[in-house]
């Protein structure tokens, strides 16, 4: 047990199954107060249940929200705030797959917004704006968890409304978290707030993967614990491949597509940030 996360509150989003769900046990085991997340209230409360035994940890508490609505991912900041004085780690996992191969159709969110950025993107960025005022200056951090899986946006179809493709709809949307990953760390750095983006490990055994590719390459338990590695890294505003810091994609880096993506993405979450 590590005595450094005892008493911590962390929050996982996409913690009912798959690399959520394994964090959430991993953690509570170490006597942090671990806050579920799922969009399955049934499944949920089962997941709750499972752990809160397994972990011999009382402190678990899940909440529910569906990740295609921003309206839902808007009321479930509200409820975290409403009940929990701070987040000391927030873990965005949610995550939509490319979906199932050789070809995926087009998906929209409840909102009418192409699916993988919805989800993958976007939601991310209200929850976590939402949360910024319970996270504590000093000592709080966000893990964005990525993939090494990036493709440039196309900022002239960012909704991919022509010629779509689910694996770059997955990949456009990865790279977005990661530039929002290096502009919130540049904002937050002076605040001691740590922001990092993660690729855990390469098409892990998960739900997920296994429906999109029909096979995998690593075990959920290496994406645990390179992410439950970056939880005592003393670094902010990096991508990391695993347990080792590494580069984005060069659009990542690039402050006129950062300006870009911050536009578009203000001006589709106007209306759920107030």
């Amino acid at each position: 047990m590590n005595q450094l996360l005892k008493g911590k509150t962390i929050l996982i989003t996409g913690s009912t199954d798959g690399l959520g769900k394994l964090m959430a046990q991993d953690l509570a085991m170490q006597g942090a107060i671990v806050l579920l997340h799922g969009r399955d209230k049934k499944k949920g409360k089962s997941v709750l249940d499972e752990l809160s035994k397994f972990t011999k940890n009382n402190q678990l508490k899940y909440y529910n929200g569906d990740f295609a609505s921003l309206h839902d991912v808007k009321a479930l900041s509200e409820e975290i705030r409403q009940t929990q004085k701070q987040i000391d780690i927030l873990i965005n996992n949610v995550g939509v797959g490319s979906g199932k191969a050789p070809k995926v159709k087009r998906e929209i969110s409840k909102d009418g917004l192409e699916l993988r950025f919805a989800i993958n993107y976007l939601a991310h960025v209200l929850l976590t704006e939402k949360l910024l005022p319970i996270l504590k200056p000093g000592s709080s951090q966000i893990i964005n968890v990525a993939s090494v899986g990036q493709e440039p946006i196309n900022f002239e179809d960012v909704m991919i409304e022509k010629a779509y493709e689910g694996l770059f709809a997955y990949r456009q949307a990865k790279t977005a978290l990661i530039m929002y990953t290096f502009d919130l760390a540049e904002r937050l750095k002076d605040k001691g707030i740590k922001v990092n983006a993660i690729h855990p490990a390469s098409l892990m055994n998960t739900k997920m993967v296994l429906e999109g590719w029909g096979y995998s390459l690593t075990t959920v338990e290496q994406g645990a614990e390179a992410v439950e590695n970056l939880i005592f890294a003393d670094t902010t505003g990096e991508y990391y491949d695993g347990k080792k810091v590494s580069k984005a994609i060069s659009q990542a880096y690039d402050p006129n597509a950062r300006k870009t993506l911050k536009k578009i993405t203000d001006k589709l979450l106007k209306d759920f940030l107030t």
